[in-house]
């Protein structure tokens, strides 16, 4: 069965879309999370995953999906990572594939500190409230 070279196109722009989303995920996706747990965690893997794919000899598995669409297509794949391929032609485009990665995982760091941040913030406030009760348990079991 010969399928056209047309859907295979379309395919690697919709792994394109997904890649940019998962992108866009991997940076706002803080501002999704909040009262959400599972959601919380998700973001924290996708973080961990888009920091060990920047500083990992490791291929995304969308780029190599949509570089076997392209190619299967007849389209030039591109060499070397979404980001640096896509945001330094359309941002940056005298930056650096290092600065890009540096970038990168600065933004995946941040987030993950916000995290850890809202995580101690957590457990302090925990922490006090159990003090609190604590001692309005002691006073009152002195004034019974």
């Amino acid at each position: 069965m010969h399928v056209a070279p047309n859907l295979y196109s379309a395919l690697a722009t919709a792994v394109l879309f997904l890649h940019a989303l998962f992108i866009m995920w991997v940076v706002f996706g803080a501002v999704l999370t909040r009262s959400r747990p599972i959601l919380r965690w998700l973001h924290i893997a996708s973080l961990i995953w888009g920091i060990l794919t920047e500083l990992m000899p490791w291929p995304c598995p969308l780029t190599l999906l949509e570089n076997w669409l392209e190619q299967t297509a007849g389209v030039d794949p591109y060499k070397g990572g979404f980001l640096f391929h896509y945001l330094d032609k359309l941002v940056y485009p005298d930056i650096s594939a290092t600065a890009l990665t540096v970038a990168g995982v600065i933004v995946c760091a941040f987030n993950l500190a916000f995290y850890g941040r809202q995580a101690w913030r957590t457990r302090h406030r925990s922490v006090s409230q159990e003090s609190v009760h604590q001692t309005e348990r002691a006073s009152s079991s002195k004034h019974h």
